[in-house]
């Protein structure tokens, strides 16, 4: 069904507390049942009609992404991380607070259950339903947690890296910082914490190795 996927969704702060249910409720059945769980049922667990659902979503796929997504977005520690991210074009010592906001990124990851729960997911469900890889490419990297690309792109902007290719600068610094956690978090073998701070602080100094100008570490 492909739902009413032409229409815009709505808005407002009714509509915003709607969806919020709706993604919450997906993601515990998504979790709970798999990727095969209906609508309806997801629908009743909000507490809204399954119109309101497709309103908001158009289809299943793009509801799973949205899931996703924000569980991504919580594992990058919310406000905490966002607001570490936005202090970076204003600090005067930028691997400072890189490390800052890596430390917060990080220890969010590692915190975070359902990153690991949904990725697991994923890889059980492709086989049946092939267009969760679809919807999964479709976001890109740096719609995954947008607030990363922007970040780098006011620093490249401001002259203070040289990012050449944002799609890449995103994997890349995912892959120094997170990926290393989810990877050996998902075999059950967790890094201990000196071992992640290492890991954190070599990992921002090659990003920055790679992508900074002679003004990255100062104003």
């Amino acid at each position: 069904m492909s739902g009413t996927d032409s229409k815009p969704a709505p808005s407002g702060p009714r509509a915003a507390r709607k969806r919020r249910a709706i993604v919450e409720a997906a993601r515990t059945l998504f979790l709970r049942d798999g990727f095969g769980v209906g609508m309806d049922a997801i629908a009743a667990e909000a507490g809204v009609s399954k119109v309101t659902v497709y309103n908001h979503f158009g289809s299943k796929e793009a509801l799973f992404t949205a899931v996703v997504t924000g569980a991504l977005d919580d594992a990058l520690g919310g406000d905490d991380s966002s607001a570490a991210l936005d202090r970076l074009a204003d600090a005067d010592d930028l691997r400072a607070a890189l490390l800052e906001a890596a430390r917060t990124w990080v220890g969010a990851v590692r915190a975070n259950q359902d990153v690991a729960a949904l990725r697991s997911l994923v890889a059980t469900e492709l086989h049946r339903f092939p267009q969760l890889a679809g919807a999964w490419r479709e976001h890109g990297p740096a719609g995954h947690h947008p607030a990363v690309a922007d970040a780098l792109r006011a620093l490249a902007d401001q002259g203070r890296l040289r990012v050449p290719d944002l799609e890449v600068a995103v994997i890349q610094l995912y892959a120094l910082l997170v990926f290393p956690h989810m990877v050996f978090g998902q075999y059950g073998a967790d890094l201990d914490e000196e071992l992640a701070e290492r890991l954190l602080t070599s990992g921002v100094d090659m990003f920055l190795g790679t992508y900074g100008t002679r003004g990255a570490a100062g104003g």
